[in-house]
């Protein structure tokens, strides 16, 4: 046999031949009643035509070798006949050279790798043809020393043809022919077995005359299946010595993977013959460098149910200890399917024999469950349930928590999940973990246990989760829930096929309902429990987002339901933290729509906006009167105003308040223009104020696209925004201009930026009916902007309005603060506009298309 380390065999095909312009060959009609017609047209079963062959064997064995011969060079691709006279007179070389002449010069393709579904079934009506002529002669004509000799001689030839097409087919017939020969061996093996046992216990038997005769037959029956069993080991020897040896090393990838993706069959199902030959796996481990893919892969699939076997455990302990490390490496492999392949391949070395990992090997696998390869991840999420995540028989008794109550059986499994996120130190990763974990194990939805865990005091013997642990649990805990009740990954891990079936359909909604069932009871318990601690709140107030609020109604919690809304109208009242102020909007948007039932009980929202702006009026003229009485606002008073305008903002740019926010645009707008000449305001609230002022006007632009009026037409709905645009522009010159504060005039000059953006030509070319409303920046305008952007930064120009001219008046080099305008967009965005969901993964990509 080769070294290992031999390059492949020099077999490529032969150059292609130049075409001549000879007299064509006449077209001739094929024989619809040849085997390899019957098998591509797949009118007759596999079974059936295989019975029929042998029929015509039986009947006429050279006739039915010559039909299995032509078989194979017409699945080949050849046009080429063989007769009779050839079969007589002529060796399996010279057949093969002279149907070589045979093949199409025109096509390099030949039917095993055809494309289409016809080709496709083919390819596996061929391999089934194979097998089961085996299995239909088992017991009588493979051991007639002729068909199987000829067979064998004929793939082998063919196998080792520099004819591409010949030496494909022939090798994938051949290793089915194995595989076949295999099962034959491993029955004839069975019967041998049984045959000799039963002729041991006669033998021990009184003889009689009678019983000696029962014995010779016994004993006859015994050679029998012995000699039946070496044919075939011979056949099979035969067969991997001349076929199998030379090709898995063939200078064609799909060759390559056709044997390693055989001998797996072969170890598994007949270990005794093949694990027998010490230098067996020395195949497979040199495809396992392949630069071919699926070479690699086929290799590690043919590795991974050996593990399995205890009985095959001392055989591969010398290959394991040589190239574990290879595999362990390979997990990082290019190739997607091979890296899953491989962590599958670590997994059944665990499973079934662990001692032979390190911890090093096994961290190496647990760091993939952050990948961004979807499948990758998962494989290695398996590996986690089976190394660290899966409950054992020998699992302590359960405990009890402080009031009695029984800890559910993934209490243990949900602290380890714990601990491994805050040891892997990426915080921000966690709707990562959750998707390579959430298909494999159950524990990733028990949503009991989670919440016991948090709210319930720890009992005799259970330690108490501290303020890092509980953080860690609730971030998991809510990736769990979006992922559950959404069905979709998280941003940078979107599985390869986008179309969701509707059993994934299914399954998300239903997890969606039994996730609101139990948040419903839980979700104002643990607000209650955590509302000093703003990260827990922010991260809390998610999980409304994902309820099917219809259950509210059909269950009869309304009370429920005004309890969460009463919760988050305090947490709106006593915190300033931005996200928390945020999430709990956009939060109020999704609870408080129209659309359900439920939107009846929503009466916190009117509370709460009317005491937001009640309370943003009474500061800004407590305020104004302090100003004009010359006395100057303490910390407190202007922490007041900032804050209440902050409210105020986020509200605006997250939900659509309908009535508040057309009421608020001149106590916004006013309170901006009188801090220039007066300097009414600190800077944070004018900036606050600048952006609700433009949420505003993106609020009346949606109500102006959806038809949405409030009892106004269109045209007094279009011109009373042509007003505020007007207004809102030039109060931005102005503070661009005329501001003492460089954050002011910056937030001015990028709030300018992008009001010229959104009511660019686009707006008009999206929707001609707003052209009104499309806003070209005159000279000056263009000017301030300009001298303001090339005061900040320099920045390349940026062309608005003509794309053809942009050497043209308005050539404006403006957009210096893209970064941050991408952030504004963001931020004005409502829950109606886009999946509130993004703003959680943003973390984990970019999620934002511009």
């Amino acid at each position: 046999m080769s070294s290992s380390k031999e390059s492949p065999l020099p077999t490529p095909s032969p150059a292609p031949r130049r075409k001549i312009a000879a007299v064509k060959k006449p077209l001739t009609v094929e024989d619809e009643s040849t085997l390899f017609c019957i098998i591509r047209n797949g009118k007759s079963s596999v079974q059936k035509t295989v019975d029929e062959w042998i029929e015509q064997y039986k009947a006429d064995r050279d006739s039915g070798l010559r039909a299995i011969m032509q078989f194979f060079i017409s699945a080949s691709g050849c046009k080429g006949k063989i007769t009779s006279q050839m079969q007589s007179s002529m060796e399996y070389a010279a057949i093969i050279r002279h149907m070589t002449e045979e093949f199409d010069e025109e096509s390099d393709e030949y039917p095993i790798i055809m494309s289409g579904p016809q080709w496709k079934n083919f390819r596996s009506n061929f391999c089934d043809f194979v097998q089961t002529l085996v299995k239909q002669c088992q017991y009588s004509i493979i051991y007639d020393q002729y068909l199987m000799d000829n067979v064998i001689s004929l793939l082998t030839s063919l196998s080792d043809s520099q004819v591409r097409a010949f030496r494909h087919t022939a090798t994938l017939a051949a290793m089915k022919f194995m595989t076949a020969l295999v099962e034959v061996a491993l029955t004839v093996s069975i019967h041998l077995d049984n045959t000799s046992r039963q002729y041991e216990v006669e033998l021990q038997k009184i003889h009689t005359r009678t019983r000696a005769g029962h014995l010779k037959e016994m004993l006859q029956e015994r050679q029998e299946f012995d000699e039946n069993l070496h044919a075939v080991k011979s056949m099979l020897t035969y067969l991997f010595k001349s076929v199998f040896v030379d090709r898995y090393r063939d200078i064609v990838p799909e060759i390559r993977a056709i044997c390693m993706g055989e001998i797996v069959f072969w170890i598994k199902r007949f270990p005794k013959h093949f694990l027998d030959d010490s230098h067996l796996l020395k195949y497979i481990k040199w495809d396992l460098n392949c630069k071919v893919g699926d070479v690699r892969s086929k290799c590690l699939q043919a590795l991974q149910p050996l593990y399995v076997s205890e009985e095959l455990k001392g055989k591969l302990k010398f290959f394991t200890s040589k190239f574990k490390d290879c595999v362990v490496s390979m997990t990082l492999d290019k190739e997607y399917d091979v890296a899953v392949q491989a962590v599958r391949l670590i997994s059944s070395i665990h499973k079934y024999h662990r001692e032979i990992l390190s911890d090093k090997d096994c961290e190496a696998v647990y760091e993939l469950v952050f990948s961004s390869r979807r499948a990758v991840a998962q494989a290695a999420g398996e590996f986690l349930n089976e190394r660290l995540f899966a409950l054992d028989d020998t699992s302590p008794p359960a405990l009890r928590t402080h009031r009695g109550k029984k800890r559910l059986p993934n209490t243990p499994l949900i602290r380890d999940l714990v601990q491994f996120f805050i040891e892997s130190e990426l915080p921000e990763h966690g709707a990562y973990l959750v998707d390579s974990l959430i298909d494999s194990n159950e524990m990733m939805k028990d949503w009991e246990c989670m919440t016991d865990l948090l709210m319930e005091d720890p009992g005799p013997g259970e330690e108490s989760l501290d303020d890092e642990q509980e953080t860690s649990l609730i971030e998991l805990m809510i990736c769990c829930i979006e992922q559950a009740a959404t069905g979709k990954s998280p941003c940078g891990r979107a599985p390869t096929r986008k179309i969701t079936t509707a059993k994934e359909t299914k399954q998300a909604q239903d997890d969606r309902a039994r996730l609101t069932e139990h948040f419903i009871q839980t979700i104002p318990l643990l607000l209650g429990k955590y509302i000093k601690d703003p990260e827990k709140v922010a991260n809390l107030l998610w999980i409304p987002q994902f309820f099917n609020l219809e259950i509210y109604t059909t269950s009869r919690q309304e009370e429920r339901f005004e309890s969460l809304l009463g919760l988050m109208q305090n947490v709106v009242e006593t915190y300033t933290e931005t996200e928390v102020l945020e999430i709990c909007a956009i939060t109020l948007e999704v609870l408080c729509d129209e659309d359900h039932a439920i939107y009846s009980r929503c009466d916190v929202i009117s509370t709460l906006m009317n005491r937001l702006f009640n309370k943003l009026r009474e500061v800004l003229d407590s305020h104004v009167a302090l100003i004009n009485s010359d006395k100057k606002p303490d910390e407190e008073e202007v922490f007041a105003l900032v804050s209440s305008s902050k409210k105020v903002d986020i509200f605006f740019s997250c939900c659509n308040l309908g009535p508040w926010t057309w009421k608020m645009w001149d106590p916004l707008y006013n309170a901006v223009q009188e801090s220039i000449d007066l300097n009414l305001m600190p800077p944070e609230a004018i900036i606050h104020c600048i952006s609700a002022c433009y949420s505003v006007i993106l609020w009346e632009l949606r109500q102006l696209k959806n038809g949405s009026g409030r009892g106004t037409s269109a045209g007094q709905q279009q011109k009373q925004l042509r007003d505020h645009l007007n207004d809102y522009i030039s109060l931005m010159t102005l503070l661009i201009i005329a501001s003492d504060d460089h954050l002011v005039r910056e937030e001015a000059f990028m709030s300018a930026c992008e009001f010229l953006s959104d009511f660019s030509e686009k707006l008009a070319s999206d929707n001609p009916l707003l052209r009104p409303l499309v806003y070209q920046p005159d000279g000056d305008l263009q000017q301030i902007l300009k001298e303001f952007g090339d005061n900040a930064a320099r920045i390349p120009a940026i062309t608005l309005g003509n794309p053809n001219n942009p050497t043209g008046p308005h050539n404006l080099a403006f957009l210096g603060g893209v970064p941050k305008l991408r952030k504004r967009n963001a931020k004005r965005e409502t829950p109606k506009m886009r999946n509130s969901c993004a703003k959680r993964t943003q973390k984990l990509g970019p999620c934002f298309t511009f």
